[in-house]
């Protein structure tokens, strides 16, 4: 693996594990939406945390300080109950 690439792991609620490579100045939001067509979800359904900070579309592994074999947290968005 070249020092442009990284490996990161994505964990849902229930400690399933997906795995991506990725270049550190690609944009996380095509990794969040291959995640969500993975698995099946939509993608407004879904929110992608990195040290309990939410990740936004336009952020980059570099703007994160993302290194390799770091965990990417994937939650599902909680709606307000009655």
């Amino acid at each position: 693996m070249t020092d442009t690439h990284i490996a990161i792991r994505t964990v849902n609620q229930d400690g399933n594990e997906t795995y991506f490579r990725i270049k550190k100045t690609t944009v996380l939001s095509k990794l969040m939406n291959a995640y969500c067509e993975k698995n099946g979800l939509r993608r407004d359904s879904v929110r992608f945390i990195f040290n309990g900070v939410r990740i936004k579309d336009q952020h980059t592994a570099n703007d994160l300080k993302l290194q390799d074999q770091d965990v990417i947290d994937v939650m599902l968005e909680q709606l307000g109950g009655k």
